[in-house]
């Protein structure tokens, strides 16, 4: 009988035990569901509360700023150091009257007008609260080049591309968008040929070197002992490691690639000795460094040509346009 008493009690101590390991696991279990639904809650929570907080924020910005009439644009204050009319720019830019001043992109405006192969760089601020400025600089041409193509009409037409000093292809203006007459200044340009046609494209730098070459010969040309005297017409850079001047004046000079000023130097020498002589300089080849080869025309020969007057484009206007 007490070996019994002693089992039984043995059996409830043992049921007490294992009840309350069960119910410690179950509150452990309860304890991280709690804990897991916190921990998923908070981040969402804190999500919502940034969403709602952007909200509001984007409606206040649009309220207060982006569409307050009192940034709308009244005035878009254009200048430019070049010919291209401000109404014109102001149609590139693409930024209208009435739009509001703070929501609009500055860089969209830029680009817009670096689009065009004749505006070298572009400068845009915004002047609070409804002034757009907008400063433009132009490329100046110096050259040009023409493109002979077939044409279904009259058979041939030319396409003429411009160049300025640093051999920027440049697409000549419509005289309708400039303030100034341009027919006379583009028609004065020298023409350079034997270029590559596939390296005419507007907006992109022709890097090849007798380009270059002949681009320093005309800069160097209008700061030369020669200017007044002939005028450069012709440019061909088709034969290699030189280019082949033509002047308005008959004449015909071979300049190598290098040492320009000296070889203009030369030239005006060689003039000048012909003109003590009463000749005119037929062609000569400045590209050789010694006993230059000249060869000789008489004076009264010479075709009578009037230099043309040099036409510069206008500079920056001194106000508001």
């Amino acid at each position: 009988m007490w070996f019994k008493r002693e089992q039984n009690k043995n059996r409830r101590l043992h049921r007490n035990h294992v009840l309350d390991v069960k119910l410690r696991s179950d509150q452990v279990q309860a304890t991280r569901l709690r804990l897991g639904l916190i921990a998923l809650m908070v981040p969402l929570v804190t999500v919502l509360a940034l969403y709602l907080v952007w909200r509001i924020g984007e409606a206040t910005l649009n309220a207060f700023v982006y569409e307050n009439s009192d940034f709308a644009i009244q005035q878009i204050d254009v200048q430019t150091d070049g010919v291209i009319a401000p109404d014109q720019l102001r149609r590139w830019a693409g930024a209208r009257p009435g739009a509001n001043l703070i929501a609009l992109d500055l860089a969209v405006v830029k680009r817009n007008l670096e689009l065009v192969s004749v505006i070298d760089s572009v400068f845009v601020e915004r002047v609070l609260p409804r002034t757009l400025k907008i400063r433009v600089t132009e490329r100046n041409p110096i050259a040009q080049v023409n493109v002979p193509h077939a044409d279904g009409a009259s058979g041939i037409a030319v396409s003429v591309f411009q160049l300025d000093a640093d051999g920027m292809v440049m697409q000549p203006l419509d005289q309708r968008l400039c303030t100034i007459q341009l027919a006379q200044m583009n028609s004065q340009l020298p023409i350079i040929a034997g270029v590559n046609t596939f390296q005419l494209q507007p907006g992109r730098r022709i890097e090849l070197p007798q380009v270059q070459a002949a681009l320093q010969l005309i800069a160097a040309f209008a700061k030369s002992p020669m200017v007044g005297l002939v005028d450069l017409r012709r440019l061909d850079i088709s034969a290699p490691g030189i280019v082949v001047a033509t002047t308005g004046q008959g004449n015909k000079v071979t300049f190598g690639l290098d040492n320009l000023d000296q070889q203009l130097r030369r030239w005006r020498q060689i003039y000048d000795l012909g003109v003590s002589q009463q000749k005119a300089i037929a062609s000569v080849d400045l590209a050789v460094a010694n006993n230059v080869p000249v060869r000789w025309m008489l004076a009264s020969t010479m075709p009578v040509t009037i230099l043309p007057k040099v036409i510069k484009p206008a500079k920056i206007r001194k106000k508001n346009v």
